[in-house]
């Protein structure tokens, strides 16, 4: 890999403004395993300006769409060529269980780029409309400008694709935030950005921390901001948007539920929220950790869940038998033990887990997966996003009791609905409030799906047409036949009239 001591800024690898570094931390060994350039405000401006000259006097935007989506392509050939480098890098930074890393972090953006890039090759960008009064009309799509993108670190590479490849196939310039607990897998892009040739300053990657974050969606140089991250970050850049009346988009918090209905397989079920509500260890947007159940058979379905997680290998994220690796800093480890001990305070049964380190494992910042029963819609660890794996079963009497406690909460960014009633599953999920679900399965992220959430889950949708459009401005243009132009006439003293009104126009 390049020098890590040098930040990738307009295309070029280059050193920092300051020599302050940032240290990357195996979440397994508690080790220092990297260090790496801390952007300073400085290194912001400097990415911004070269984002700002690209796109206002570069090629880039003005470059033919199906030249863009040949250079995505040639992206992603290089991509996939890296992607078992990538699942050892993302494994070593955030502690996900190597399969895990293999399977999803490094998979899935290869995946996208190609997805992306077919979705704008077929995208209609000029569409001509008979108007109705008289004139034809042209609408148009261009790129919004110089987009910001903030990322968090629990999908790194996933989210950091998911906004910079159709902020590029628009036309976009791009800064991209990503967090400093991930800078490793930022610089893998940044090295093979390198390859494809992108024109000078397109892309800018800056890993940092908070305060850079919140430097660059402030930058009056930025056109749009793409956020990820949690509903309270969520606001304070909705606010600084707003107030700039700069475009933004918002992928927020979530408290998904999981609407079991009483026909569902308990096994199937418990399988199934292995993905759907402990992926990644539980640090997803999209976890549905509220398994919502029949009373009538709970004790069923917790019994099912109860065998499934207590038969999960916790430990060592190499190894590939492990499903449940550390959480990705000690700040997140204490953060899931307090919400452990809150549930227990709360009133809620613990079933498995705890705050305990897991059986044979002394260091590395780990949380055992945790099962609550009997908890109440309105708790706390209900209704606040844990992000850890900890699972909470709620009872409901009826399905319509079902949908008014999976519709009880702030969020609405995923959900599922658990039945061999294809046609009843289906008429539960429309009505719940999220804007993301599935049927017998956790929300498959496709990317040709638009994805996002409602509530505080967050403002625009990414992925698909919508996901490209959210990097567009739209533009009419009425177009009306120029009149031919009128010779010049004499007067009786022969002079020439020049400029006359065609005949009719401006007579009495």
């Amino acid at each position: 890999m390049s020098p890590r001591h040098q930040l990738y800024i307009g295309g070029q690898w280059v050193d920092p403004a300051t020599s302050a570094t940032i240290e990357v931390i195996s979440p397994h060994t508690e080790q220092v395993i990297a260090r790496v350039a801390d952007p300073a405000t400085a290194d912001v401006d400097r990415a911004v300006a070269a984002a700002r000259t690209a796109f206002d006097t570069g090629p880039w935007p003005r470059t033919d769409p199906q030249e863009r989506v040949a250079i995505i392509r040639e992206l992603a050939r290089f991509y996939r060529a890296r992607e078992d480098e990538l699942a050892q890098l993302i494994t070593t930074e955030m502690g996900a269980p190597i399969t895990f890393s293999r399977s999803a972090h490094a998979k899935l953006p290869g995946i996208m780029m190609s997805a992306f890039a077919d979705i704008a090759a077929g995208y209609r960008w000029r569409d001509t409309r008979a108007g109705f009064l008289g004139r034809d009309v042209v609408v148009g799509h261009e790129p919004v400008g110089v987009v910001a993108a903030i990322i968090p670190w629990n999908m790194p590479m996933f989210l950091m694709v998911g906004k910079l490849i159709p902020a590029l196939l628009a036309g976009c310039t791009v800064v991209l935030k990503p967090s400093q607990e991930t800078a490793l897998d930022a610089h893998h892009l940044a090295e093979l950005l390198d390859r494809v040739g992108l024109p000078p300053g397109v892309v800018s990657i800056l890993p940092g921390g908070r305060e850079v974050g919140r430097y660059l969606v402030a930058h009056l140089g930025v056109d749009k901001v793409s956020f990820t991250g949690s509903t309270g970050a969520g606001r304070q850049v909705a606010e600084v948007c707003g107030a700039a009346l700069r475009k933004v988009s918002l992928e927020l918090g979530g408290k998904s539920a999981a609407v079991v209905l009483d026909d569902a397989d308990p096994g199937a079920v418990a399988t199934g929220m292995l993905v759907a509500g402990l992926m990644n260890g539980g640090q997803a947007c999209v976890a549905q950790t509220r398994v919502l159940v029949p009373r009538r058979r709970e004790h069923e379905f917790v019994d099912a869940l109860a065998h499934v997680i207590e038969n999960l290998t916790v430990g060592d994220p190499f190894d590939p038998a492990t499903r449940i690796g550390p959480m990705v800093s000690r700040r997140q480890q204490q953060r899931v033990r307090d919400y452990i001990e809150l549930g227990q305070h709360e009133g809620a049964r613990l079933l498995l887990g705890g705050t305990d380190m897991p059986e044979g494992i002394e260091r590395g910042w780990y949380v055992r997966p945790t099962l609550f029963a009997g908890v109440d819609n309105s708790s706390r660890i209900a209704q606040e996003e844990i992000f850890g794996p900890v699972l909470s079963v709620i009872a409901y009497t009826d399905d319509e009791h079902a949908i008014q406690l999976a519709n009880d909460s702030e969020y609405g960014l995923s959900g599922s609905v658990w039945s061999p009633d294809i046609e009843r599953a289906t008429g539960i999920a429309r009505r719940v409030r999220a804007g993301t679900l599935g049927i017998n399965e956790p929300y498959s992220m496709d990317p040709v799906a638009p994805f996002g959430g409602v509530k505080n889950s967050g403002i625009g949708r990414e992925f698909g047409t919508e996901g490209l459009e959210s990097y567009l401005d739209t533009v009419s243009l009425s177009i009306r036949s120029a009149a031919k132009p009128v010779a010049p006439q004499s007067d009786t003293a022969g002079t020439a009239r020049v400029g006359a009104p065609p005949s009719g126009i401006g007579s009495s």
